[in-house]
């Protein structure tokens, strides 16, 4: 994430927009709010931390990839379990009448609102693929908020609604998944032996060979279930690590080499892609 994207935390638990506020929130030594409630929705994107969340009285863990939604008057508040770990989150408020301006659009727009409500589900978890989609879409909509761009406030408008119908999108799919078949097994058999050798040389040709599948079949597959292609797949999953391992403090080139990038350009080019900044500067500001 860019430096300049992030917001200075301040305390206060009211909107100044009257449709929608978004934050990118980076802290060490971070001291929790006191329990409260406000009249706004907000969805509260959790990235890195050891910390607890406690809503409608109920205290629950919450891992990196949890989206939490907090509806209008539901007291909630978080708990840093050892605030000596870097604090990371994005933070996005959405007014009532905004709300109501998008359900007369379409309700699509407010499944999770809804489904929240009345269930008193407040949190969702996502695997690494959709909740990356889901940082590039709060990315985009940080980045046209800060720019000075022709068309900034047409751009900033449609980044919300495309933000808020993607959590939807995914949360309904989530709720609405069929029982798994025999494809979804497959899918699920391919993507763990993915995590398992992630430092060797994974290939569509040498998947296919592995599980006596067509090079077509596992395309296909891959591309119905992430909805990017298995190479992107893995490259995603790839980059994920060396994150870890870069926040670890390892080095860079042999980090890059370990996870099957054959050369620094290309892991360059993937890298600055997928998040923004260049793998140099993500180590620096982690350690920042």
């Amino acid at each position: 994430m860019k430096k300049e994207l992030r917001s200075a935390f301040n305390t206060r638990q009211y909107m100044l927009s009257k449709d929608f506020e978004v934050f990118y929130y980076s802290d060490l030594h971070f001291k929790a709010v006191p329990e409260h409630s406000h009249d706004y929705y907000e969805f509260y994107f959790f990235l890195e931390g050891d910390v607890s969340m406690v809503i409608a009285g109920k205290e629950m863990p919450i891992k990196p990839g949890d989206l939490m939604l907090m509806p209008p008057r539901v007291r909630h508040h978080a708990i840093i379990n050892d605030n000596d770990k870097p604090y990371r989150r994005f933070v996005f408020w959405i007014s009532q009448d905004y709300c109501n301006d998008l359900l007369k659009k379409s309700p699509d727009y407010i499944y999770i609102m809804q489904h929240a409500i009345t269930s008193k589900e407040y949190i969702y978890h996502f695997d690494v693929i959709e909740f990356s989609a889901l940082q590039s879409r709060l990315f985009t909509l940080l980045d046209e908020i800060y720019s000075e761009r022709f068309g900034k406030d047409a751009k900033v408008a449609l980044s919300a609604e495309e933000l808020i119908l993607q959590i939807n999108r995914s949360v309904y799919e989530q709720k609405h998944k069929q029982s798994e078949n025999e494809s979804t097994n497959t899918y699920h058999s391919i993507s763990s032996y993915i995590n398992d050798h992630l430092e060797e040389d994974l290939t569509l040709e040498s998947i296919s060979e592995h599980f006596f599948l067509s090079k077509y079949y596992i395309a296909h597959l891959f591309q119905d279930n992430t909805g990017i292609s298995i190479h992107k797949y893995i490259t995603k999953k790839r980059l994920t690590a060396i994150c870890s391992a870069l926040r670890s403090g390892s080095n860079i080139t042999k980090t890059y080499e370990q996870f099957g990038f054959k050369d620094y350009s290309s892991f360059f080019r993937a890298f600055k892609k997928e998040y923004g900044i260049s793998p140099k500067e993500y180590q620096i500001n982690h350690n920042l």
